[in-house]
């Protein structure tokens, strides 16, 4: 897979987010491959600080970039929110697998292994984004092979080896660098 197509859809989302200065923390695929792994992955996970006002900053971000409820094969284009994202509504759920017209964003507000937003922004720093010029808060990458070892799943067990030998060490990491 290349990054052309998904790296100007992965800049749009995070410019969004951070347009409504939603604080948030990269995880997943494209956390390491800020961090170093060769693979590829089209969605972009995110772990969003669950205070009210961030909660309303994320939902503004979320309305702006026509963000609707993945569900799949029978609704490829996602099902839309009637009356729009808002805080309460994004309080009932842990997570959230939504679809732009700039590609599939998921938010985690507890990724398995870890405590959340708070938990993750300890370590992470600011890396640039694969396939544009973007950067944004990043998992360690200890943190990232913590939460696919917690999380069990098949996909991500299948995955650890590579990922532990293609991280790179965080030496930026320290406590306290998180951002707004």
């Amino acid at each position: 897979m290349s990054d052309q197509p998904q790296a100007p859809g992965r800049q749009s989302v995070l410019q969004a987010l951070d347009r409504h200065h939603v604080r948030y923390v990269v995880i997943g695929g494209v956390a390491a491959e800020a961090r170093g792994w060769r693979g590829r992955t089209i969605d972009i996970d995110i772990v969003p600080a669950a205070e009210p006002e961030n909660l309303d900053r994320l939902a503004a971000a979320l309305n702006e970039l026509d963000a609707k409820i993945a569900v799949g094969v029978s609704e490829p284009d996602g099902l839309p929110v009637p009356g729009g994202f808002d805080r309460r509504l994004l309080a009932t759920n842990t997570i959230w697998n939504l679809t732009t017209p700039h590609g599939p964003l998921d938010l985690t507000f507890k990724p398995s292994g870890t405590n959340g937003y708070h938990d993750l922004a300890r370590q992470a720093t600011h890396a640039l984004i694969p396939g544009g010029t973007h950067t944004a808060l990043v998992a360690s990458s200890a943190d990232i092979i913590r939460s696919k070892t917690a999380a069990g799943r098949p996909k991500d067990l299948a995955v650890l080896p590579q990922l532990q030998a293609e991280l790179q060490p965080d030496p930026e990491a320290r406590d306290g660098d998180v951002r707004r």
